[in-house]
């Protein structure tokens, strides 16, 4: 998918400091009201970590996303068969557009003695399909201090460092750039004992997405995105 909506200097712009987050603020609703009025057939993602997943773009090793976070939300996810521990093998920068998102970041830490997870390789492949491989590592991890990230403010994290990232709140959503990096792989934190397995990755209609779409819009466009 390559509409080309959103100029990806635009987020590097922003990290340094040489523009608000405002040019990306206006990207993400000119390309949710595309979805919210049809004029594109992008269609949201149910992620098993719990958040919904518009795939905006994809431009060779990049793509931009917009994710919608939302508590007790009724749409029935791919059952999370791993813990929320990840890391991802791209860098990513995402804006918060509204609500509040924490992350914390994870060391992992070697261990054949007294191992509480197995890494896991996550390989994505077509129709939304991902498929867990169980490596040999064995870890434990201890936890960072959470950073929270409000409406307006951005975040970044590198490729290979583990985190998890939790909504704070009722309801959040965040436009990201991911930036592949090559020989990168996307990793979880799993049971030592878990075998390999696949995830199947749900797809909203178009009614669902384009819904989702307009109440994200509306809580942009609200004057206290908080």
């Amino acid at each position: 998918m390559d509409y080309r909506s959103v100029d990806h200097r635009l987020f590097e712009q922003a990290v340094d400091g040489r523009c608000g987050t405002a040019p990306l603020v206006r990207a993400a609703r000119s390309a949710l009201e595309d979805i919210a009025t049809g004029r594109r057939k992008v269609r949201a993602v149910r992620h098993p970590l719990g958040f919904l997943c518009f795939p905006v773009e994809r431009d060779g090793d990049r793509g931009v996303c917009v994710h919608v976070f939302r508590k007790g939300a009724d749409e029935a996810a791919a059952m999370l068969t791993t813990s929320p521990v990840h890391a991802h093998s791209w860098d990513l920068t995402s804006c918060v557009l509204y609500g509040q998102v924490v992350n914390v970041r994870v060391k992992v830490m070697d261990r054949q003695e007294g191992p509480t997870h197995r890494v896991f390789e996550i390989v994505s492949g077509p129709a939304g399909v991902d498929e867990l491989r169980p490596t040999p590592r064995l870890v434990g991890y201890e936890t960072g201090t959470p950073q929270a990230s409000a409406a307006g403010e951005i975040y970044t994290l590198p490729a290979g460092e583990f985190h998890t990232t939790m909504l704070s709140g009722g309801s959040a959503a965040t436009v990201l750039l991911g930036s592949s990096r090559p020989g990168g792989r996307d990793l979880s934190l799993g049971p030592l004992d878990g075998a390999g397995h696949r995830v199947v990755r749900q797809q909203c209609d178009a009614v669902q997405s384009a819904r989702t779409a307009g109440s994200v819009l509306r809580r942009i466009h609200a004057p206290h995105r908080r």
